[in-house]
């Protein structure tokens, strides 16, 4: 599917509120590295097939979603999942589109693969250990200081823990945010069942109650 020219407000909100991943391309006639980033989404759109989409909107048309995603300079890329917005590039750098794009591609094709729906990997995923932890990279190297500082508690309980790094799938990291209605990472499961993030932990720390949650 080539990237189709988005004229109206409408037809971009059916786009990005699709299932299927969509990459917005905000542009501007004017600018000439527009054109550059096009072309490198057109070849895209060839590589990845079906799995995601291409728009491509004039940012000066359309000023309140511009406004809205902080379009300060074109071109500006941004990467809707479902309605949110959960990456983006600045400016002319075809790598980092390409390799975004690519790797949104893949975590499609892993789902669609499975057979599962996003709601039965969840599920899977929470119990993939008795004590489970959703973070922004692994025990090994936490990317956030959230997530750093939570692996640094558990860790003192000598208790055995799996992770999942949110960064590596994005479908992954909006669906848990639902299907628990917790919005933040990490997020902490025990036996399926979800405890709570970091503060949570903390509380449990200072009450002495935390070996004991955590083994369930």
């Amino acid at each position: 599917m080539p990237v189709v020219n988005v004229s109206a407000a409408e037809e971009y909100q059916k786009y990005i509120n699709a299932d299927k991943t969509t990459v917005a391309l905000f542009a501007a006639d004017w600018a000439e590295q527009c054109g550059q980033v096009n072309d490198a989404l057109e070849e895209l759109a060839k590589i990845t097939g079906e799995k995601l989409q291409f728009i491509s909107l004039n940012a000066e048309q359309f000023p309140e979603i511009s406004m809205k995603h902080q379009i300060e300079a074109v071109p500006t890329v941004i990467f809707f999942a479902k309605g949110s917005a959960v990456d983006r590039v600045d400016g002319v750098d075809i790598a980092a589109i390409s390799a975004k794009s690519k790797k949104l591609a893949e975590s499609a094709s892993s789902a669609a693969a499975t057979g599962q729906t996003l709601e039965e990997r969840l599920k899977a995923l929470i119990n993939t250990a008795p004590l489970m932890i959703f973070m922004k990279g692994d025990r090994n190297g936490p990317r956030c200081g959230f997530s750093k500082q939570l692996i640094g508690i558990v860790n003192e309980t000598n208790l055995p823990y799996e992770t999942f790094d949110i960064l590596g799938d994005e479908e992954v990291r909006q669906g848990l945010k639902t299907y628990s209605d917790w919005p933040t990472y990490p997020q902490v499961y025990v036996k399926g069942e979800l405890i709570g993030g970091l503060d949570i932990i903390k509380e449990l720390l200072a009450n002495n109650e935390l070996e004991s949650t955590l083994k369930g």
